[in-house]
């Protein structure tokens, strides 16, 4: 039998005094556009830990089943958008990674989702603070557009490219993020992007995807290795 990095694929006794590191991907379930799937932060944050994982020995590091959603407020104009909202999302990610350090050594969010980070600094730091080796990682590549623009979009066209709907990709509010938090804070995306898209998916393709979940995952390896956390919880 083939062995594998998934957590949930494994025995107990296989873990039993592993040692191990979890990563754990986190994402969300909101709209993107209305090109991309709803899944696509999940799908993110899962194919960069997939990616860590394939090349690390099998009984030292392992992919849990990947938490699909988180705050996402600002996309509930939306249908198919799912949020938990901050307050319950820090206290699952709170129980959650007392559960897992009760056997795992290290623990990993891996966060495919900008609307997660607040709430990850504020669950990591009490982790921490109770003495728990937890710390999380940003899937944000450099140079990246805000929301379901080229950046995702070339992201999803390598990681699910069945999923992608080429024929509805439109550009919508390429204003600055900075430029729009205001607005979105008090209308939601929706009041300053009808179509759900910050940025523009023109350009996006699957090698500039293929490209960035190497880049990301590269860096999460460099950094599990290191295992430097810096003092908002992230591995630096």
């Amino acid at each position: 039998m083939t062995r594998s990095a998934q957590l949930g694929h494994r025995t107990w006794p296989e873990l039993d005094g592993a040692g191990a590191i979890v990563l754990v991907p986190i994402g969300a379930t909101e709209q993107h556009g209305e090109h991309l799937p709803l899944s696509t932060d999940t799908q993110v944050a899962q194919a960069v830990a997939d990616a860590v994982a394939a090349d690390a020995p099998l009984d030292s590091l392992f992919v849990a089943p990947s938490i699909n959603y988180g705050a996402s407020g600002e996309h509930e104009g939306f249908p198919g958008t799912v949020s938990i909202g901050a307050e319950a999302l820090k206290l699952m990610l709170i129980e959650y990674g007392r559960s897992v350090c009760r056997w795992a050594t290290r623990v990993v969010f891996v966060n495919g989702h900008g609307g997660n980070v607040p709430t990850l600094i504020e669950a990591v730091g009490r982790l921490r603070y109770e003495g728990r080796d937890v710390a999380w990682f940003p899937c944000a590549p450099a140079r990246c557009d805000a929301h379901a623009g080229r950046t995702e979009t070339s992201l999803l066209m390598a990681i699910s490219p069945t999923l992608v709907v080429t024929e509805r990709a439109r550009p919508g509010n390429s204003t600055p993020i900075a430029e729009l938090m205001k607005d979105i804070v008090e209308q939601g995306v929706s009041g300053v992007s009808p179509n759900g898209v910050l940025g523009d998916p023109a350009g996006a393709n699957e090698a500039e995807g293929r490209s960035l979940v190497a880049a990301m995952s590269a860096a999460l390896n460099r950094r599990v290795i290191a295992w430097r956390v810096d003092d908002r919880g992230m591995l630096g």
